[in-house]
This record gives structure tokens, sequence and C-alpha cells, in this order.
């Protein structure tokens, strides 16, 4: 079975970096994309960043977008989530999705679907 282990985060001051870490593994198969959302208190989890392990087609939520660079090791089944320039509405619980099937994952509105696998939330707070 898929497991994903998601790490880093914490606390950045406003302008600052972080870096979330998603590693995958359990898994034979290369149709997968591996995702990123978040969900901000009183907010709905929203999808933020996106790579495809099929053809590298990385996509970000224009909230983020020139902010946040998303890349992956496929060496190590890693993909990592560089964010800079943080605001304090960046603040949110992260979390790392291992999404079957990679066709159409990452694109605008990027959607999860139950057979999806994820990792733990991670919190990331940005203060102003």
């Amino acid at each position: 079975e898929v497991q994903v282990v998601a790490s880093g985060g914490g606390l950045a001051q406003a302008g600052g970096s972080l870096r979330l870490s998603c590693a995958a593994s359990g898994f034979t198969f290369d149709d997968y994309a591996i995702g990123w959302f978040r969900r901000a208190p009183g907010k709905e989890r929203e999808g933020v960043s996106c790579i495809s392990r099929t053809d590298g087609v990385t996509y970000y939520a224009d909230s983020v977008k020139g902010r946040f660079t998303i890349s992956s090791d496929n060496a190590k089944n890693t993909v990592y989530l560089q964010m800079n320039s943080l605001k304090p509405e960046d603040t949110a619980v992260y979390y790392c999705a291992f999404l079957i099937e990679a066709v159409n994952r990452c694109v605008g509105d990027m959607y999860y679907t139950p057979r999806d696998y994820w990792g733990q939330g991670i919190q990331v707070t940005v203060s102003s």
C-alpha cells in the first residue's frame, strides 16, 4: 500500500521561506502525481501545487504562483515544495497527496478522490 510521509513546515516570518517534503513509498507504477493542498482556519481545503510523475507538468494556484516552487527527486520518490516570500495568508495546515492517475490532476481546480493517499498534515504559520 502506498505510504506518504510529509515533513517540514513550522513557523516563519512574513517574507521568509519554508520547505515542505513529501516522500512516497509502497508503489510500483509511475502514473501518479503529487499534490499539495492546504486548509486555512475557517476555509475549505484548496489545491496549492501539483507535479505529475508521468510528464513533469506542474501547476500552481494563482495565490502562490511566483512564490512557491514544486520539484521532485524521482530517485527518492520525494517531492518538495519550496515556499518563498511567505505571507500571513499562507498560514494553514498543508497536506501532501499521492494522486492516482496523473492525467488532468495537475491543472486548475485540483481535485482528490477516495483512491488517493494522504500524508499527515503539516502546520505552516506565517507571522506578520
